[in-house]
């Protein structure tokens, strides 16, 4: 059933409601598409797959408006139901992940649907590629805690009620999970505004094709990675290093850009990067930035199309490398 019929179906069922934020005659569905966007941004940070967390939230509705009661805490009970099924889900997904051809990325998320002014920080950062990368060396337990506890501030009781362990064990899962979140974290980051003006030069330069202008926002270290599941073209193991970086981004985005492919600058999972469209707006590849100490630390592509399609429609990335490869002018 989809999520429209689900919808309509139940829509004449109204409740009164007693809990948190609840009014009387508000329909069970109202509800909970008033809760949707929290209940999608747990399962997003659990799952790391926007796919993935929209099936999860999906399924809570369908449990949810299967529940003869009304529970004490919409808010409680929907966030259990969605952090159990995406534990699940996770648990299952660990399996394929270790078959993944290449590097393994989330998907690209472009809006967090989920605000909350008071916890923007924590939101923001646990969004970012580098952060839910971190989460993917925990436990599926683990994760889901430090979700819970460390992002959306929920109590030791309600997490213990979501992931069926007592609290002192939620408590122990959140220290580790936390310790090993910090270990991995950088020592520094660079403000919002800072990111945005040197995303806006870095994006600049190759659309330019400036070797030069490039070596000098990328850190010595730097890398590419790319994610491709074996399915696009790929950037091999990781380019490294500001020389090699910047000339294989002028090297290959100029000819991307005289065939009419689109560099759209957009914030990408809270962080500077870009959308690369086709010349018919189709979705080529996403791109990241990572920025650190006033320099562009990682670059990060997301180039498989199983990853791309919530964006909109996908262009066949191998197509347009090979009219790209045609466009290439002898001294590129």
């Amino acid at each position: 059933m989809s999520q429209t019929a689900g919808l309509a179906r139940l829509g004449s069922r109204r409740q009164t409601l007693h809990q948190e934020g609840g009014s009387v005659g508000v329909t069970r569905a109202e509800e909970f598409e008033g809760l949707r966007p929290l209940l999608f941004a747990i399962a997003y940070r659990i799952l790391g797959s926007v796919s993935e967390a929209e099936d999860a939230v999906q399924e809570t509705w369908l449990r949810y408006a299967a529940t003869p009661t009304q529970p004490t805490s919409t808010r409680a009970f929907l966030s259990a139901v969605v952090t159990r099924i995406s534990i699940d889900v996770l648990r299952s997904a660990r399996v394929r992940r270790e078959q993944y051809v290449g590097e393994w990325f989330p998907e690209p998320l472009l809006t967090d649907p989920y605000e909350d002014p008071a916890r923007s920080a924590e939101l923001a950062d646990s969004v970012s590629m580098a952060a839910l990368l971190l989460l993917e060396r925990l436990s599926p337990l683990e994760r889901a805690v430090f979700v819970l506890r460390e992002v959306f501030g929920f109590g030791f009781a309600e997490i213990a009620s979501a992931v069926g362990r007592s609290e002192a064990a939620c408590r122990q899962l959140a220290v580790r999970a936390r310790h090993h979140m910090e270990a991995g974290r950088p020592r520094f980051e660079a403000d919002r505004r800072e990111r945005e003006e040197l995303a806006e030069r870095f994006f600049d330069a190759i659309r330019e094709g400036d070797v030069d202008g490039l070596r000098e926002l990328l850190a010595a270290d730097v890398q590419i990675i790319g994610d491709s599941g074996g399915k696009a073209p790929q950037w091999g193991s990781g380019i490294f290093g500001a020389e090699k970086v910047a000339r294989v981004l002028a090297a290959f985005v100029t000819p991307f850009v005289r065939i009419g492919v689109v560099v759209e600058p957009h914030e990408v999972n809270g962080e500077p990067g870009a959308i690369f469209r086709d010349r018919d707006g189709k979705v080529v590849t996403t791109l990241t930035l990572d920025v650190l100490g006033g320099r562009i630390q990682t670059i990060r592509a997301v180039l498989n199309p199983d990853k791309l399609g919530h964006l909109g429609p996908v262009a066949d990335a191998w197509a347009v490398l090979r009219e790209a490869n045609q466009a290439r002018r002898p001294t590129d």
